[in-house]
């Protein structure tokens, strides 16, 4: 199946101006608590910010991916700078879809001569968020109005992600937020990640769903094993359990043990996602990685028709986060979006869509409808 994005409809045209200016920001903060994953520490949020102004002023802001490894903001500079400005700056493009193409059709090359067709894939999609948010701000509304004549206004919610320390107050935090979804980071030995489940069952209660993210930690005979115990554990699906993310390995391990699988934040461009959608039930893309808006549309399509769910990963900064929920709000296949429990002052401007009630709220204001506080993130900014 070809997953090649389907042109743009006519309502989600940019203005008639050409590109001036793509400026880059880097806002970086330690985090108040350890957050560890199966293959590293993260040391710092990070939000890329990428901003694209036209001739007629208007101006659209984006987020790129860049949380590993901790010297990846440092290259996301030089690409934007280096490798995208000079393509678009000077021309008119008549969608974010049309500039996209653009981008990877002279970039794409490019990332796989240098061995990097992720880092590329993430500048990209910083632009292509950007131009989504300047289209939908063109068109007077926001961007789930801009994308569905009958989006949602709220959406459910999982905490994401407890562990492997501190669990039993990251659950107790998500309990008092009326979380009833919860994720798990496992990875860190049986006996670890198996302790951690059952405390968290033990503080959410019964009616919880649990989910369990291995982060590509386990070989295909250590996945069976681990599925099958954390099945008896209650865990409704499991994330990225096996090391090279490969398809017929996820397939093989679906059919031995029944366990649901979800992966899809690493994969990049939507032709990649081809070969999961007969292997899992579960697809992830990540707004800020796999190619924007403009690739995400095109996932979603082929995962839709395929029967599949659309669980978008984020674990970002403010303006990732309200993307992903307007274009969460697009589609019933999206039953969940992400919510990272732990503190994050670079995710402040969206903290407030988080109700009380296990649900997010789809903002209305335009573009992706937050304002950022950039007195609030001043102290957070590298200078290049």
């Amino acid at each position: 199946m070809d997953l090649q994005a389907a042109p743009a409809p006519a309502t989600t045209a940019l203005p008639d101006a050409p590109v001036t200016a793509v400026r880059c920001r880097v806002f970086r903060a330690r985090p108040g608590e350890a957050i560890a994953m199966s293959f590293a520490p993260l040391t710092h949020r990070v939000m890329v910010l990428i901003e694209v102004e036209l001739a007629d002023g208007s101006v659209g802001v984006g987020e790129t991916w860049a949380n590993y490894p901790s010297w990846a903001w440092r290259e996301r500079l030089a690409t934007i700078q280096d490798g995208i400005a000079p393509i678009l700056v000077g021309r008119t493009y008549e969608s974010p879809a049309a500039a996209q193409r653009a981008l990877l059709t002279t970039l794409a090359p490019l990332g796989r001569q240098w061995g990097a067709p992720g880092p590329v894939h993430q500048a990209v999609s910083g632009v292509d968020l950007a131009l989504w948010d300047l289209a939908a701000r063109h068109a007077g509304t926001n961007l789930a109005a801009l994308l569905s004549d009958d989006p949602r206004t709220e959406l459910p919610v999982y905490g994401s992600s407890l562990g492997p320390t501190g669990v039993a107050e990251t659950a107790e935090r998500c309990a008092a937020l009326g979380l009833t979804a919860v994720k798990v980071k496992v990875g860190f030995g049986t006996d670890t990640d198996l302790a951690n489940v059952r405390t968290t069952r033990a503080i959410l209660g019964d009616d919880a769903q649990i989910f369990a993210d291995a982060n590509q930690a386990w070989r295909l005979d250590e996945a069976i094993d681990m599925a099958r115990a954390l099945m008896n554990e209650g865990v409704a699906w499991l994330e990225e359990p096996l090391a090279g993310d490969r398809p017929d390995e996820l397939a093989e391990l679906r059919k031995r043990t029944g366990m649901p699988l979800a992966t899809g934040e690493n994969l990049y461009g939507a032709d990649a996602f081809t070969p999961y959608l007969e292997a899992v039930d579960i697809v992830q893309p990540d707004l800020g990685k796999t190619g924007g808006i403009t690739e995400y549309l095109a996932v979603l399509a082929a995962a839709s028709e395929a029967g599949l769910t659309v669980n978008p990963h984020l674990y970002n900064g403010a303006v990732a986060t309200a993307a992903t929920v307007q274009a969460g709000a697009i589609s019933p296949a999206t039953r969940l979006i992400e919510w990272d429990i732990r503190s994050n002052p670079l995710r402040e401007a969206a903290d407030g869509l988080l109700t009380g009630h296990g649900t997010v709220r789809v903002p209305t204001g335009p573009g992706f409808g937050i304002d950022l506080d950039h007195q609030q993130l001043d102290a957070y900014e590298e200078q290049a």
